[in-house]
């Protein structure tokens, strides 16, 4: 037994990798509007697949809590895998959105718990304290990314030959990550051993926004800088565009893009033990601000260069906030814990996508750019800047 949950590490880490071996992203602006959308048809299709996984992400975490992470991998799995076949027939805004939906659905049965998962894994082969908290999110973050950046370079590849090319491969590399989850052996927590034990979801939320201040701020900054990223992706590739870039070049750019992810990954926690935790929550809070500055101020590749700052950004966010998350919860509501970041994440895509979308169609990219800029600089005073006092005040008693 101790074998085979050993085996869950390279089961997750590669479920993960398969799942983020996205194909389409480069170039899934062009792909959209190939299909005869609107840039703010696209914000509304993106709205409704938010909108899917705001209904079911924090129902699908407890749901894994209760009845089993992995049963919650298999079926999000095959729901994935199934969602990019039928994007092999979807022409139109409504067979886009069975799609969109049926990707969501899948989505929030994985989100939370692969992590879950990995975390209980540690747990239970006896691993020490201090692996668990840090180095399996760096990892896990780093093959996502890395994933991404591949599938970059071998999707904008394709989409020069032919997108129906493209959504074939994706399709077809899709229908790995269902392999990968029937390999998984669920490991063993403390909702397993005791069910009489469950914990209410209403003494989950107690425990996340109540009970902790940094908690609480924590879990409102995981999915505030997590839209940063979000909604620049998909204005990303016609900001592009109007660089006068072909479409030859999106796949190089966009691995470049992961690859920026990927090492914000592997070095985020030595930046944070290095300069400290409230230095790396600044560096966190400033970089979308300056990198959609630059994006709207600074001419071709200087531009191109600053945007490359909010996915560093999205890199540490990965790392040091989920961490921090994960640290102060308890395994039996993890995946909970975890889901309910991301539905809040997605339920402010649901109010502020669309609006984005409008923005850029009717005002320009540069102007939606500013505004970016200026929205997430109230965040950062409104939210980082108090999380950065409550940590230092922390740190200023236990040092006293």
């Amino acid at each position: 037994m101790p074998e085979k949950i050993q085996r869950n590490i390279t089961a997750i880490y590669a479920l993960a990798f398969f799942q983020s071996f996205m194909l389409i992203v480069p170039v899934i602006v062009p792909f959209f509007v190939d299909k005869g959308l609107s840039l703010a048809e696209i914000f509304y299709l993106q709205a409704v697949f938010a909108t899917t996984i705001v209904l079911l992400e924090a129902p699908s975490g407890y749901f894994a809590d209760l009845f089993g992470r992995k049963l919650a991998l298999v079926v999000g799995a095959l729901l994935h895998a199934f969602g990019y076949m039928l994007l092999n027939f979807a022409d139109d805004l409504a067979s886009l959105m069975v799609f969109e939906i049926t990707l969501g659905i899948a989505m929030s049965l994985l989100s939370g718990a692969d992590l879950a998962i990995l975390y209980d894994t540690q747990k239970s082969l006896e691993e020490n304290e201090s692996a668990e908290h840090s180095q399996v999110i760096a990892n896990l973050g780093f093959f996502k990314s890395g994933a991404e950046a591949l599938g970059a370079l071998l999707g904008g590849a394709l989409a020069l030959i032919s997108f129906d090319l493209m959504v074939l491969v994706q399709s077809s590399t899709a229908w790995i990550v269902p392999v990968l989850a029937l390999l998984i052996v669920e490991p063993p927590y403390r909702n397993q051993a005791n069910p009489g034990a469950r914990v209410k979801l209403l003494d989950i939320l107690r425990h996340l926004l109540m009970r902790d201040p940094i908690l609480r701020q924590i879990v409102i900054a995981i999915p505030l800088y997590s839209l940063a990223t979000f909604l620049v992706a998909w204005l990303v590739q016609p900001y592009w565009e109007e660089q006068g870039l072909s479409l030859a070049i999106f796949g190089l750019l966009w691995f470049t893009q992961s690859m920026a992810v990927a090492v914000a990954n592997r070095y985020g926690f030595s930046i944070e033990r290095r300069f400290g935790a409230p230095i790396a929550l600044i560096v966190i809070g400033l970089l979308p601000i300056v990198g959609h500055l630059g994006m709207a101020w600074l001419p071709g590749w200087l531009g191109i260069g600053m945007g490359m700052l909010i996915f560093v950004g999205r890199g540490l966010t990965q790392v040091i906030l989920v961490n921090a998350l994960n640290r102060r919860v308890p395994s039996e509501f993890r995946a909970t814990a975890n889901s309910f970041t991301s539905f809040l994440f997605r339920l402010t895509f649901i109010v502020s996508g669309p609006v984005v979308g409008y923005l850029a169609e009717t005002q320009g990219l540069a102007a939606t750019l500013n505004v970016l800029a200026a929205a997430f600089a109230v965040v950062f005073v409104t939210v980082m800047l108090p999380l950065v006092n409550q940590v230092r005040s922390i740190q200023q008693r236990a040092a006293a």
